[in-house]
């Protein structure tokens, strides 16, 4: 079987300043190396923890995780698909690169149903993120009315088919694309989709990716759920075959239970 690293990462959205960013970045770390397992397990990679600041925060999460010796990768929670330009408000992947960015986040619900941001933009900032190097995360779901119409699968298909139109280079090289199911539904609502369902749509994109880049890719490529994951529900979350991480919103902004999800994740994986 593929050792996929399930990917643990925490958007923090519009919340944590730059100051309580580094801080929190400080405490976190603190209390994984105060733990022997758990330490030992995240330096070993067995899981990897992604913090995904707002833009200002960015620098001095990247300077506590730098201070702190706990492996961490830093993200972005969004990004624009030109090089510079008269976009006031943005900032390009390039930005994100210089100031230590790992991933990025693209296509989250909030910048979709919000934001109103269309699928040929999502994917525009898709391919832009390859060209340079950024890894991708991106996220595809449906809402509530498009999942009791039962169209949960063609809206996904869609948001896959766009993202992924005319991409030449090859998928998954060294990771570069993870994609997170995340029904727009369950999105700070504290509901969740059944561990069964989280598998069932996460086995569908699997597919999508074997079906458009090859065996391989698909094998390879991490997806995640997101979407009120919590410490109590993590482990069904984290027992299911293709479910390889999560993207957390909320339960990321506290250091005790986004530890509870990292502990519960390693407990699963050994």
């Amino acid at each position: 079987m593929v050792n996929r690293v399930p990917l643990l990462a925490g958007n923090w959205k519009m919340n944590k300043g730059p100051l309580e960013a580094e801080n929190f970045v400080k405490d976190l770390a603190s209390t994984i190396h105060d733990n022997e397992s758990l330490s030992k397990a995240v330096k070993a990679r067995i899981v990897e923890i992604g913090v995904f600041p707002p833009f200002v925060s960015l620098e001095r999460a990247k300077k506590g995780i730098f201070i702190s010796g706990i492996p961490m990768s830093l993200g972005a929670q969004n990004m624009h698909w030109e090089d510079n330009g008269a976009f006031t408000g943005e900032v390009s992947g390039e930005m994100l690169k210089e100031v230590g960015c790992k991933y990025v986040i693209l296509g989250h619900s909030e910048r979709r149903h919000i934001f109103r941001e269309k699928n040929e933009m999502i994917g525009k900032k898709m391919k832009k993120a390859l060209s340079i190097g950024l890894k991708s995360i991106l996220c595809v779901g449906e809402t509530l009315e498009e999942r009791d119409g039962g169209i949960t699968e063609s809206v996904v298909e869609e948001q896959l088919e766009e993202a992924f139109r005319g991409l030449t280079g090859p998928l998954n090289q060294e990771g570069n694309v993870i994609i997170a199911y995340e029904p727009v539904w369950a999105i700070g609502t504290g509901r969740k989709a059944s561990d069964e369902d989280a598998q069932r749509m996460c086995l569908f994109i699997r597919k999508f990716i074997g079906d458009k880049f090859g065996f391989t890719a698909a094998q390879n490529v991490r997806i995640l759920y997101g979407g009120s994951v919590k410490p109590d529900n993590t482990k069904g979350l984290m027992s299911q075959a293709d479910v390889d991480g999560a993207l957390i919103g909320g339960a990321s902004l506290d250091v005790e239970s986004f530890l509870g999800i990292v502990k519960n994740t390693i407990d699963v994986l050994l």
